[in-house]
């Protein structure tokens, strides 16, 4: 009879889990390093994910300033349905 297979633990999967995120929070840095060279779609998620998975307060905060002038540039994406106050 063969031996059960061992099944990873929470410790392992829980470090795995923090390797995936360090990648993706290197790929995000290298996306926004290098704005002029990436569409604005790459650099919403590589911002979506400075902001949630930052390292520091600083990182997160200059990830969502980023964000803001992203929509700044592009008024009205995020919100589809006119302002009834605007178009009066």
């Amino acid at each position: 009879m063969n031996a059960p297979t061992p099944v990873r633990g929470p410790h392992a999967r829980d470090a795995a889990r923090a390797d995936w995120i360090d990648e993706r929070r290197r790929e995000a840095r290298a996306v926004v390093a290098d704005v002029a060279h990436h569409s604005d779609h790459l650099i919403r998620l590589a911002c979506n994910v400075l902001i949630r998975h930052g390292e520091t307060p600083q990182e997160r905060e200059d990830a969502r300033i980023l964000l803001v002038v992203l929509d700044a540039r592009h008024p009205g994406r995020g919100d589809p349905q006119p302002d009834p106050e605007v178009s009066r």
